[in-house]
């Protein structure tokens, strides 16, 4: 059983280093522009080697940003939930801690979703247009990764309950 819970609780811990990794960096998509390359993330985008913040209140954006810092906010508290499984408190006996973390990580799991899929929507239909040489870059893949440690970490935890 405690191997299940160690497994889980490392997944976790790499999709939460992932979530806050791929939301604070600014290499969601890369793109040319006037002849130079450019990058861009959720909080700022550069071009000829200076960056700028976002300073449009778009709504993807927002969204996006708001699903990611929820994701990793929901991850980390399944990692404090999943270390105080381990330990045996009298005051939480009538607590499934395993479970709970179990269900904090698949919550972290569907907001990531959320993020990512609002994200690629609006970046495939709009923005790709838009640009003509453009791709996702190693922030977003990152994004996709983290999705993929969550749900695994979420996975081994309700296995233990």
């Amino acid at each position: 059983m405690h191997s299940f819970m160690g497994g889980g609780l490392f997944c976790a811990i790499v999709g939460n280093i992932l979530l806050v990794v791929s939301t604070a960096t600014d290499y969601w998509m890369q793109y040319r522009l006037s002849g130079s390359f450019a990058h861009q993330g959720l909080w700022r985008y550069c071009m000829s080697g200076k960056c700028y913040m976002q300073t449009d209140s778009i709504a993807y954006w927002n969204a996006t940003r708001a699903f990611m810092i929820l994701s990793a906010m929901s991850c980390f508290a399944g990692i404090i939930a999943g270390i105080l499984s381990f330990a045996h408190f009298s005051a939480f006996e009538r607590f499934n801690r395993s479970f709970a973390a179990g269900i904090m990580f698949f919550v972290s799991t569907l907001f990531v979703l959320l993020a990512m899929a609002i994200y690629t929507g609006v970046t495939v239909n709009f923005l790709g247009k838009r640009f003509g040489d453009w791709r996702f870059s190693w922030s977003y893949i990152l994004g996709w990764v983290a999705l993929l440690m969550t749900f695994f970490a979420g996975k081994n935890e309700k296995k233990n309950t």
